[in-house]
């Protein structure tokens, strides 16, 4: 699946609500931040797409590497508070590619990108937040303070994003169902084991190692990134996103979904307090 979306327009690198972004020696370095938990709300959503359709075409840069400005959040989840509005990415769904929803479209342009991509997971990443993870060419994550985990089966849904294929593909049909059934943030060497992320690496040396490697990836001769990214290509996931999606929209037009989610947000997700131990939260919800 080849996705372009052809109303895009560009956007200068200092426009951005939610990012921070910069540029040097062939590597662009995209720094998620909007306060206070980094949650992927519509304005996330939309900054992102419109940096990696605007770099897309862009043979100066040959690496985007991503970080986040919050040591303790890379990227929360997708923001619950959809919930009650509902037409919050009506916006993004206005043209979308065929056969993906708004959530799946960002993790597939993300998957097409010509350029290498590589996260640098110094915190926690969950929902739609890992599902931007898994997507990306590469990820590194911190021993000690990395966290993935796909919490969507706690609020009575499934991910919708694109996670269960993405995962499947990374991990295998049995801890894709681990992960998403089991709901559990899991840690950077349990990530590593899985094949979930690339590496698990001592947190003061993570910077240095993602540097590194962007820095001899960008490096390479002319040509070498392109024919590489010509020759791994991602998996076509066209059918899977489908049944993806079928099985998400089934699950959140449910009311048990709407009640869980309500309840996760009174009792604080998207809090700084709440996100810490976010499944505890859920799984103390009353029934």
């Amino acid at each position: 699946m080849h996705i372009r979306y052809g109303s895009e327009t560009s956007m200068s690198h200092d426009a951005y609500g939610t990012l921070r972004v910069g540029r040097e020696d062939g590597i662009a370095r995209v720094t998620l931040d909007n306060p206070p938990v980094n949650i992927l709300d519509a304005a996330m959503m939309t900054d992102l797409r419109h940096l990696l359709v605007t770099l897309r075409d862009d043979d100066s840069v040959r690496v985007i590497v991503f970080d986040s400005a919050d040591p303790e959040f890379f990227m929360a989840h997708v923001d619950m508070s959809l919930v009650d509005a509902p037409d919050a990415f009506d916006g993004l769904a206005a043209d979308l590619p065929d056969g993906v929803n708004v959530f799946q479209a960002l993790g597939e342009l993300l998957r097409h990108q010509p350029q290498v991509t590589i996260v640098k997971l110094a915190g926690t990443a969950r929902g739609g937040g890992a599902e931007f993870v898994t997507a990306a060419d590469m990820a590194f994550a911190a021993i000690g303070r990395a966290g993935l985990g796909q919490i969507e089966a706690l609020m009575g849904i499934v991910p919708g994003g694109g996670g269960t294929q993405y995962l499947a593909g990374r991990i295998g049909r049995g801890r894709a169902l681990e992960a998403v059934l089991g709901a559990d943030l899991y840690d950077a060497e349990t990530a590593e084991r899985y094949g979930w992320v690339n590496r698990a690496v001592p947190a003061d040396e993570l910077d240095g190692t993602v540097d590194r490697l962007a820095r001899n990836i960008a490096a390479l001769p002319e040509g070498v990134v392109a024919a590489a990214k010509r020759a791994i290509v991602p998996e076509d996931l066209a059918e899977g996103l489908l049944r993806e999606h079928d099985a998400w929209a089934g699950q959140i037009a449910r009311p048990a979904a709407e009640r869980l989610i309500r309840g996760g947000l009174a009792s604080g997700a998207q809090t700084r307090d709440g996100e810490r131990d976010l499944e505890g939260l859920f799984r103390g919800l009353p029934d």
